[in-house]
């Protein structure tokens, strides 16, 4: 081919300097015409790895049983690498299309070859991601920031490619560049100090397992509540319950303080806590008439048929005086109150009874005596629990004045408004 191609260059230089052509056009003739025959080449190159190398591959990979290699083609991993194929044919065309131009034949050389190491480059990139795949496919991996390591790696395998494309450009030996980055070594920790935070953040985060993808974790300080959708190596994004995406970087893991709720959804309990504010203007000792109507409430009947026994024995031998309420021991309204509270959690269906079940009493404000609610839902889906909550207080609520209590609000306008009246009536 190269005498065969030398000799139809001579021959057509020839033809045209007879016919009376300048020599710089008949170069350039000839060069367009060369040009014209590497294209070529380089099709038929492209062709043959498009419909040859690369159908081999997916024929071998479909009949294969092992599923990882489907991930490859999936990631068109093989597809980029077909790309080198067209290069290395053009290195091996070139000198023997351009006969007449071999200054012309080094620069194509060196575009191959640089179009090669680009290739690779894209081509582990693609690599590295599918090996990210298969591996949050795995059990062992699932939940584990494995993008931030994907993204590490490609990063370094960019790193590796610039070198060896500038030492390929410069004529230099490649360690010889890489000693040379050792002097940018504070300007390169300056450009990739998130990078870098981010990688030891990983590393700990992973180690320690504090999150996974899928947690539900908050963080007032970005304000992010939601579910993890992604851990990489220098953000990490959550999905907020409104639907918006916060990204935090991912070392606010290690250096703030955040909370995760995966607890919770572990031992599939949910906790509720929340206070009713009792008037303490109402809080009386029971007397016959309430405690006639607190026997009908089926939940304390048998309570206070112990407790009353108890109470009686223990002021008969002390011989107090039970006509004054405050002598001996006597049962109060918000007591009673509170262990029918208890008795009614310790029977509802959607309270997780393996969990710890409190009512309590706070102290007491200007706003009244908080009585507390202390317990977990069995179930932890947002809109379940907001409505096994609200069910509990809509009855405790409306369970209140049966006791003779009165729950504490703050006087409104209206209040005001009737107290006026009553004065002006008076």
């Amino acid at each position: 081919m190269d005498s065969n191609q030398g000799v139809f260059d001579h021959w057509a230089q020839s033809v045209m300097l007879e016919w009376g052509f300048d020599q710089w056009l008949v170069n350039a003739v000839i060069l367009s015409v060369d040009f014209l025959l590497l294209i070529t080449a380089t099709i038929i190159a492209a062709w043959l790895s498009k419909k040859v190398f690369l159908r081999i591959i997916k024929a071998v990979i479909v009949r294969s049983k092992n599923k990882y290699d489907d991930v490859l083609l999936e990631q068109r991993v093989f597809d980029q690498l077909a790309y080198i194929f067209p290069a290395i044919a053009v290195q091996y065309v070139a000198p023997y299309v351009f006969t007449y131009f071999p200054e012309v034949t080094i620069v194509v050389d060196k575009l191959a070859t640089l179009f090669i190491i680009v290739v690779l480059m894209i081509a582990v990139q693609r690599f590295f991601k599918a090996l990210g795949s298969v591996a949050e496919s795995l059990k062992k991996f699932q939940g584990k920031p494995v993008k931030s390591f994907v993204q590490l790696f490609t990063i370094v395998a960019y790193i590796i490619g610039f070198i060896f494309i500038l030492s390929f450009v410069i004529g230099r030996n490649p360690i010889s560049i890489l000693g040379a980055f050792g002097a940018l070594t504070a300007v390169l920790l300056l450009v990739f100090k998130d990078t870098i935070l981010g990688l030891v953040a990983s590393i700990q985060v992973s180690a320690n397992d504090m999150i996974r993808i899928g947690d539900w974790v908050s963080m007032d300080k970005y304000g992010a509540d939601g579910d993890v959708l992604e851990i990489n190596l220098a953000t990490i994004k959550v999905r907020n319950w409104d639907k918006t995406i916060t990204t935090v970087p991912t070392y606010a893991i290690i250096s703030d303080s955040f909370k995760n709720w995966r607890g919770m959804q572990s031992v599939n309990a949910r906790r509720i806590m929340r206070s009713i504010m009792i008037d303490i203007n109402t809080v009386t000792f029971v007397d016959d008439d309430l405690l006639k109507r607190l026997h009908e409430i089926h939940y304390i009947s048998e309570y206070l048929e112990k407790r009353e026994s108890e109470i009686r024995a223990y002021n008969a031998a002390h011989d107090f005086n039970v006509k004054m309420p405050v002598n001996g021991r006597r049962m109060t309204n918000i007591g009673v109150f509170r262990q029918y509270v208890l008795s009614y959690l310790q029977r509802h269906p959607k309270v997780h009874q393996g969990e710890t079940i409190m009512v309590r009493q706070l102290e007491p404000t200007e706003h009244g005596l908080p009585l507390q609610v202390y317990c977990f839902s069995n179930d932890i889906a947002w809109v379940n629990y907001e409505q096994i909550q609200s069910d509990i207080f809509d009855h405790l609520l409306a369970a209140i004045p049966h006791f003779d209590l009165r729950v504490f609000q703050d006087p409104s306008g209206r209040d005001f408004r009737g107290a006026f009246v009553k004065t002006t009536n008076e």
